[in-house]
């Protein structure tokens, strides 16, 4: 495993991944949520935050976005930092590694072949009726992790979903966690106060806020969003060893997997991110981990700070952090034998060529 490459508790699971056949998967969903300005830099504009999870599955797929003229990106003092997706991009390119895409709500579909789990996107979390079904979605998602897992020895999930920490944070909140201020952003200025103020104004608008904690349907039905149920049934049905590609929005699939299964196993599962996102001063992904279970993270540096582009090097800056599966992905092909050298080198050489 690359140096680059930092381990936060165990490792007894990277045997179990090293010279696997590996399948990724990104599920990707919207929700209305995205569209309250400020809470989210996952589009140069609240409206066009419909549009980043399709685009992020078109340029994975196709190298350049079919469903907009232009790859969302995140702006910082004027300086666009490109998607996440384009990491995951030149990790799977380099490492051969198949690619799907599942639809667990997006506003937006995107122009490739994908799964549907769910075609319906959420509400707004402020409305505390968020998302319809979600135990069909999470029993959808629990079908294809028991199909794909016949498929592979190791299985990725990665998610692309606009404002998807503050419905995680939503959720997580719902079940009893204490995360207030401990979920990450997509900005360098975490809008904490937003956030909270978004998931009061929901959890009152439920009508469930006397009868805290919640179940995690109940959570993700008034304040969550569709990926959560999905990518939690997708992991409950696999029966080999999954990674979630994602930073704190994958610790609400953790807890709603606890809360639903008391006695799942995490033996098999870890998260894998980005080193901003296991850095980040203005969140706690160890601290809201800690909560639900002992779980292995591990945290990729793909060495931008060293990059000639500047959208890149925004990364460091706090800019964007994660999405994608970007995190995830790079640690596959590293377990493959592509060093993370390797992977900034293509992801810059990508970024010229579709930015």
């Amino acid at each position: 495993m690359d140096q680059a490459i930092k381990s936060y508790g165990s490792q007894k699971i990277i045997p179990k991944l090293q010279n696997s056949d590996t399948l990724f998967i990104c599920v990707i969903a919207s929700t209305l949520t995205s569209r309250i300005p400020g809470i989210t830099g996952a589009g140069a504009s609240p409206e066009l935050t419909d549009y980043t999870p399709a685009a992020d599955a078109e340029l994975i797929v196709h190298g350049e976005p079919r469903c907009l003229p232009e790859i969302p990106q995140t702006l910082v003092d004027g300086q666009a930092a490109p998607t996440p997706a384009v990491i995951t991009k030149a990790s799977l390119e380099l490492s051969k590694i198949p690619f799907l895409i599942a639809d667990a709500g997006a506003a937006i579909k995107p122009n490739v072949p994908y799964i549907n789990i769910n075609h319906k996107e959420g509400q707004s979390i402020s409305t505390g009726n968020a998302v319809e079904n979600p135990e069909e979605i999470y029993n959808k998602g629990k079908i294809l992790g028991e199909t794909l897992s016949k498929l592979t020895s190791h299985l990725i999930i990665g998610e692309s979903t606009p404002a998807g920490t503050t419905t995680a944070l939503g959720v997580l909140a719902a079940m009893g966690y204490d995360v207030w201020g401990k979920l990450s952003g997509s900005t360098p200025e975490n809008p904490h106060t937003l956030k909270r103020q978004t998931v009061e104004k929901g959890l009152e608008a439920s009508g469930l806020s006397d009868q805290l904690p919640l179940d995690p349907f109940q959570a993700v039905q008034a304040l969550g969003d569709p990926m959560i149920p999905a990518v939690a049934g997708i992991t409950a049905g696999s029966t080999v060893p999954v990674t979630l590609a994602g930073g704190t929005q994958m610790t609400a699939v953790c807890a709603f997997l606890k809360e639903a299964l008391p006695d799942f196993s995490f033996d098999d599962v870890c998260i894998t991110t980005t080193i901003f996102v296991a850095t980040d001063e203005t969140s706690d992904i160890h601290y809201i981990t800690k909560q639900i279970a002992p779980i292995n993270i591990f945290a990729v540096d793909p060495g931008f700070g060293k990059s000639e582009n500047l959208g890149l090097k925004n990364y460091v800056n706090g800019a964007v952090k994660e999405g994608a599966g970007a995190g995830g992905a790079m640690l596959a092909a590293n377990l493959k034998g592509v060093s993370i050298e390797e992977i900034r080198i293509k992801t810059e050489e990508l970024c010229k060529q579709i930015f």
